[in-house]
């Protein structure tokens, strides 16, 4: 009877890719730590030992600092997978990457539908206006959701539908002063208008959302005299970002 071979010993020689490595348990930390510390393991019910060279990637949405902490994630095992660290921004830093994004998860949705997908226009503004807290799992979520109910295959606008949930995870108290702009450049700031201002002290019984992503922008190049460049600092961005929200939200720039 053949032994069945596990996902370390099939990459032996390659690469391993575990994803969520912050939600493990500590049992299988304390096993992932021998397997990188001497390149080694027994398979399950069985007692001999196998040599393996194994390049490991691992993934996840959580702080693992914050977990070492807090005795949640080994510290040894930590600095172990700590070698080349990459940190992604969420989707709400990089919304001129959410097009090609999109455009990815409709080309496997339309894939598996059989028939070709595509956004409209609005569809596009509405998908950039969102904060995304869930990021690109929260994207495809919204994208198979709209390809489910077009008829066509085209996806406008109504059919873009964002989780009331994410909707309200963007909110703040009332009455919550917005941050200053600061005097230097290339801080970054949250920028809401003065209409979002007033509407904050309008109704105390009810929070108030904040600004949309194009609010935000409008009133940067308000403050910045409608220079992208003075504006993009003023949020964070880069040039280029600030240029592809200009584009996507319909921002008509004014001349001073």
């Amino acid at each position: 009877m053949s032994s069945r071979k596990g996902r370390f010993e099939m990459a032996d020689g390659g690469t391993l890719f575990l994803d969520e490595i912050g939600d493990v348990s500590p049992a299988f930390q304390a096993k992932l730590l021998r397997v990188l510390q001497e390149g080694e393991l027994e398979r399950v019910g069985g007692g001999r030992t196998l040599k393996l060279d194994v390049r490991l990637l691992a993934a996840t949405h959580r702080d693992l600092e914050a977990a070492v902490d807090g005795g949640h994630f080994r510290e040894d095992l930590y600095y172990r997978l700590n070698v080349m660290p990459i940190v992604l921004p969420p989707l709400r830093e990089r919304l001129e990457d959410l097009p090609k994004i999109a455009k990815h998860l409709l080309d496997r949705l339309g894939g598996l539908q059989r028939r070709p997908l595509r956004l409209s226009a609005g569809a596009q503004r509405r998908l950039a206006q969102h904060h995304w807290p869930g990021n690109v799992r929260e994207l495809e979520n919204c994208l198979e959701r709209a390809a489910v109910m077009s008829e066509s295959g085209e996806i406008d606008a109504e059919l873009i539908r964002i989780d009331r949930v994410r909707e309200r995870s963007g909110r703040r108290p009332t009455g919550a002063a917005p941050a200053p702009v600061p005097s230097h450049p290339g801080s970054t700031v949250t920028l809401p208008s003065a209409g979002a201002q007033a509407a904050a002290g309008a109704d105390d019984s009810e929070p108030t959302a904040e600004p949309s992503e194009r609010e935000r922008v409008i009133a940067a190049l308000e403050r910045a005299g409608w220079v992208q460049a003075r504006a993009a600092r003023l949020l964070g961005m880069t040039p280029r970002q600030i240029a592809y929200r200009v584009q996507i939200l319909n921002i008509e720039m004014k001349q001073i």
